[in-house]
């Protein structure tokens, strides 16, 4: 049974950082392409960022680079969501997700979400 379990979310006052974590079972999970989505109240799904299965590929939304780290452990199962100066527009629920290949479109598995809320 594929299970992601994300955590590291909550409430953060704008320009300080949080660090989400999802940790994956039930699957090859060093053979995929591990995602962060995003989505706030009102809007679309928005894809953060990415990293390869061996994470020689990243890439990032333009909104979030220079402030959000993407990484991996595949020992563990675990991605990872660094995210460093926060805004108030990136308060979201943060989903984590797997797919096979890096140019196929949609992931194959979601995670639960986890809140972020970015607020004084």
């Amino acid at each position: 049974q594929v299970q992601h379990v994300e955590s590291g979310g909550g409430l953060v006052q704008p320009g300080g950082s949080l660090r989400l974590t999802c940790a994956a079972s039930g699957f090859a999970f060093s053979t995929y392409t591990m995602s962060w989505y995003r989505q706030a109240p009102g809007k679309e799904r928005e894809l953060v960022a990415s990293i390869s299965n061996y994470g020689s590929m990243i890439r990032y939304v333009d909104s979030v680079k220079g402030r959000f780290t993407i990484s991996r452990d595949n020992s563990k199962n675990t991605v990872s969501l660094q995210m460093n100066s926060l805004k108030p527009e990136d308060t979201a629920v943060y989903y984590c997700t797997a797919k096979r290949g890096w140019f196929q479109k949609s992931p194959d598995y979601w995670g639960q979400g986890t809140q972020v809320t970015v607020s004084s």
